[in-house]
């Protein structure tokens, strides 16, 4: 092996590590569009819910999880990503969770 052999491998380890996973601004824009599917379903669920005269609690909860799903956009739009993705997961589970706990 000669040593221009030796110099071309590490430039093509570094071109496959840069390859992989998502740019910065690609995860902001998963996680913004996470966030709007999941608000546009706790406002889908919402409506349902107001159309079977569900208690008053179910309705806040809903609303809460929605004002929340705002806040993971907003928080995903600055750059928070990690954070908003727990608080969307965090939101989801306990928005279907109460909604079935609570009467």
């Amino acid at each position: 092996m000669s040593s221009s052999d030796h110099e071309e491998m590490p430039v093509a380890a570094e071109d496959e590590a840069v390859a992989v996973g998502l740019t910065p601004r690609q995860a902001r824009m998963i996680r913004v569009t996470m966030g709007w599917v999941v608000l546009a379903g706790m406002a889908v669920l919402l409506w349902i819910r107001l159309e079977q005269s569900q208690s008053v609690l179910v309705m806040g909860v809903y609303g809460l999880a929605m004002v929340l799903c705002g806040v993971v956009i907003e928080l995903s739009r600055h750059g928070r990503t990690r954070l908003g993705t727990y608080l969307l997961g965090l939101v989801l589970v306990a928005a279907l969770g109460a909604d079935w706990l609570l009467p």
